[in-house]
């Protein structure tokens, strides 16, 4: 009885021991190929269970889902010949676990490595077409863009697709921080004395445009003027034309009285002239009236 037990227990474990060389399981974070004597005899499996000859074949497993790459910075230079320290990192996801067992032997260091050298090339290429200020404010979108761009053919090469390309920072070294920042200053007090002299212009056009309008104003009220003065004049003309007309004695007595009014009514005023004379007619008039 007790040897029936042991051989049933013995054939389990022999079925369990089988079992465990011959199966495996693939989960859905997972992707999987079949080696046999090094040679990959099957990929893309599908989540669940399957089976392999023990000691013949082997599998190798490998993540499914996203990858980060964190490089230290890379000192690049620019278009302009600047060195400056670029700090990134790359996401990346394996897309064809054949590619990426043959050209990197299933090891993740070596496919970081491979990787991290085709980022450094494009990061390369892509600043050394920009100038500084392009590099990292004018056009930072599409320089990441451009990277990406840069170095998704090589890299699929590897079997894997990449995701993202990130500068995280970019730094000058000490030995160029001065130079550049004053560089960049100068670029911008001369933009910004560009920007005084086309204020000044436009400030001088208006000047010029606002003096011309008000020559132009005073001269048309100068002229109105002279026009109203010379009708007033002609008018005032008229009147006394036509007052002289209907009584020339009183009109003239009226000028007289007029006349004393402007000459002498000011008590200071000294007037040196001959008595008889025409000017005091109506003045000596009255004196006889009244005798």
């Amino acid at each position: 009885m007790n040897m029936g037990k042991t051989g049933l227990i013995t054939i389990i474990g022999l079925a369990l021991v089988v079992l465990n060389l011959t199966a495996f399981t693939v989960n859905e974070r997972e992707l999987a190929i079949k080696l046999q004597v090094g040679e990959v005899v099957q990929a893309d499996y599908k989540p669940g269970l399957h089976f392999k000859i023990p000691f013949i074949q082997t599998v190798e497993k490998f993540s499914s889902r996203i990858l980060t790459i964190d490089e230290r910075p890379e000192r690049i230079f620019t278009g302009e010949r600047l060195a400056m320290d670029v700090d990134f990192f790359v996401k990346y996801r394996i897309i064809n676990t054949v590619d990426f067992y043959v050209s990197t032997g299933g090891s993740y260091r070596v496919a970081n490595s491979r990787i991290s050298e085709i980022i450094k090339n494009a990061i390369v290429t892509e600043f050394g077409k920009r100038t500084v200020q392009e590099a990292i404010s004018v056009e930072r979108a599409e320089l990441m863009r451009d990277m990406l761009a840069t170095a998704t053919t090589t890299a699929e090469g590897l079997g894997v697709e990449l995701v993202d390309v990130r500068v995280k920072q970019v730094e000058f070294p000490d030995d160029v921080r001065n130079s550049v920042y004053q560089q960049m200053r100068e670029e911008r007090g001369r933009i910004a004395a560009e920007r005084r002299a086309e204020g000044m212009e436009v400030s001088e056009q208006k000047k010029s445009t606002a003096d011309k309008e008000r020559t132009i104003i005073l001269a048309n009220a100068n002229r109105d003027s002279q026009k109203l003065r010379g009708t007033g004049d002609a008018r005032a003309a008229e009147i006394y034309a036509d007052a002289y007309n209907q009584d020339p004695e009183f009109y003239a007595f009226y000028r007289s009285i007029d006349a004393y009014r402007n000459s002498i009514g000011n008590s200071n005023d000294i007037m040196v002239i001959d008595p008889n004379n025409e000017f005091f007619r109506y003045l000596n008039n009255s004196s006889s009236s009244k005798n």
